[in-house]
């Protein structure tokens, strides 16, 4: 059965370096779920950080859903993330020591649950970003010469 993805974080990769990724379960309203799957999840702004020993991811904007009623959810509440208790020590030790991010990339569905997959991520500098830009570049321009070619 594959993953059907429901949204994706672009900006991410442009603004940060992943270091590890992690697969965590969402803690989510009726009509959160039901909006979800109609791909109204932007996580442009979105992060997670760790409190008293939970991961919580803020900022993400799940549209209310469209045949709800006075239950509808708030769209940019605080939503709970759901990982090992080993994975959550370890992040609480390298996001407080290292000073790392917690970046959402994705969210998606697997076997009919909703997963966000969060990312380790420290964050580039403006040089780093265009020498990802200018490797982007150089790698489009080969690909071409060599269909060019054939």
């Amino acid at each position: 059965m594959s993953d059907t993805v429901l949204a994706v974080n672009r900006q991410a990769s442009h603004n940060y370096e992943f270091l590890d990724k992690f697969e965590a379960g969402l803690v989510l309203t009726g009509t959160e779920v039901k909006s979800a799957r109609e791909g109204r999840i932007n996580l442009r702004d979105a992060y997670a950080v760790v409190r008293a020993g939970e991961v919580w991811l803020l900022n993400c904007h799940i549209s209310p859903f469209s045949h709800g009623n006075y239950s509808n959810h708030e769209p940019l509440r605080v939503r709970k993330l759901l990982l090992r208790r080993e994975e959550i020590r370890k992040l609480i030790g390298r996001t407080t020591e290292r000073g790392l991010t917690l970046v959402p990339v994705k969210v998606y569905l697997k076997e009919g649950r909703i997963k966000c997959e969060l990312a380790l991520a420290k964050g580039k500098k403006t040089y780093d970003k265009r020498e990802t830009e200018r490797r982007k570049t150089i790698e489009k321009e080969a690909r071409q010469a060599v269909r060019e070619r054939s």
